[in-house]
């Protein structure tokens, strides 16, 4: 079971692979230059596609900024690793770079923007006013008060000189933006910030998102481009790899093996242990074999201290807390781009016996879970599910096998 639920994982994560997917909708060179621009946990793999498929002979350059360690090796597009989730100066001096080769290109070029998630805190240029001290602080409160990504985008997105649209505007160029999607409903408003979408929020909704979480503005906001400003007319943004592919991906795995699959959908978002304890009741409704599938974006809120661990390993923590005494169950939690959290596993792994050997080794699950350590529970067991880097990034799986 343990072997079937690592299979599903890596078929949803290859099902994102930029290298398989991205070449089909690379466009036509044009007659002047084209300059790649890319941010995210998958930019490097995204620029490695293009400079793949690009004809040798048309002009090509460009700029790829990444999460440290997601970095690989390419020729005629530059790779910066830079800070994630809270952003850092390499991000900084990368995204400043990027938009000055922007705003030079002309009407006879082209931008091709790669945008994946973790570009928020990669592609990070604060706006006038605006220090990098501020932003990192702001950034670190509205992810440790459990806020969704889409209120923390709402943020950055109004303190960004980049974000929020603002890098199709700094473009006289036509705009492709090629998407790899970590947010439920694949609004390429909301993955990366939308740097060439244009931005529904205002100034207004950014201010209340701190008020909501009692964090004090770092300094003042601008507003960004709208829905229906003429700049867009140039800019097209595609989605080319989500979750819900992802989770079809998995299915078919679990289809193959005789399994019937049951897909909850690809949007499921609220704290990670409340995930865990709705998913637990539908699982026990189920007729065997199943396995119920999922997708989409948790959050922690860390109480006290903190411990080590992310959503993906908290929900599964959880899950096993409320399965107790449920037979047969086996589950896996992972996140897509190989990080779960700020430790070096995905996620981690649950068996029928996971509280039993817990207990055998003196390890109070509810005590680790009320502590937020869910890394170090799964770490002491030997379940904890580590990949490195995949290099894509379609937000959470999640799998629940009820043999």
């Amino acid at each position: 079971m343990r072997a079937l639920l690592e299979q599903s994982f890596r078929a949803a994560v290859a099902a994102a692979d930029p290298l398989k997917v991205l070449p089909a909708h690379l466009p036509r060179p044009p007659r002047g230059r084209t300059f790649v621009a890319a941010a995210g946990k998958a930019a490097a793999s995204m620029a490695l596609a293009v400079e793949r498929h690009w004809p040798r002979g048309a002009p090509l350059e460009g700029l790829a900024i990444t999460r440290y360690a997601h970095g690989l090796p390419t020729e005629r597009i530059r790779v910066i690793e830079a800070g994630h989730p809270v952003p850092d100066a390499a991000g900084e001096a990368g995204a400043r770079a990027l938009l000055e080769k922007v705003r030079a290109l002309g009407p006879d070029d082209l931008l091709l923007a790669l945008v994946s998630g973790g570009g928020s805190s990669l592609l990070s240029l604060p706006a006038p006013g605006i220090t990098m001290d501020s932003l990192k602080t702001v950034t670190r409160e509205l992810l440790r008060c459990g806020a969704p990504i889409q209120e923390i985008n709402t943020v950055r997105k109004h303190l960004s000189a980049i974000q929020g649209g603002r890098l199709a505007a700094a473009c006289r160029a036509p705009v492709l933006a090629l998407i790899v999607s970590d947010v439920t409903g694949d609004d390429p408003t909301h993955i990366a910030s939308g740097p060439c979408a244009p931005d529904p929020t205002t100034v207004a909704d950014a201010r209340a998102v701190l008020r909501k979480y009692g964090i004090p503005a770092p300094g003042p906001f601008s507003e960004t481009p709208k829905p229906g400003d003429p700049l867009f007319a140039r800019v097209e943004n595609r989605v080319i790899a989500t979750a819900r592919r992802s989770l079809e991906a998995a299915a078919a795995v679990f289809r193959a093996a005789g399994i019937a699959p049951v897909l909850l959908g690809d949007d499921i978002t609220g704290e990670a242990r409340e995930v865990a304890r709705d998913m637990a009741a539908q699982a026990q409704e189920l007729r065997r074999p199943a396995a119920l599938i999922s997708g989409g974006e948790c959050t922690v809120t860390v109480t006290g201290a903190g411990g080590r661990g992310g959503r993906c390993a908290e929900f599964l923590l959880a899950l096993a807390i409320a399965l107790e005494g449920v037979p047969g169950v086996h589950a896996i939690a992972a996140d897509t781009d190989g990080i779960d959290g700020s430790e070096e596993n995905a996620g981690a792994l649950l068996s029928p016996d996971t509280l039993a050997r817990a207990a055998a080794q003196g390890i109070d699950a509810k005590e680790m879970l009320d502590a937020n350590d869910s890394y170090g529970f799964f770490s002491a067991l030997g379940d904890l599910v580590v990949t490195g880097p995949t290099r894509t990034n379609v937000n959470d799986f999640r799998a629940i096998l009820l043999a």
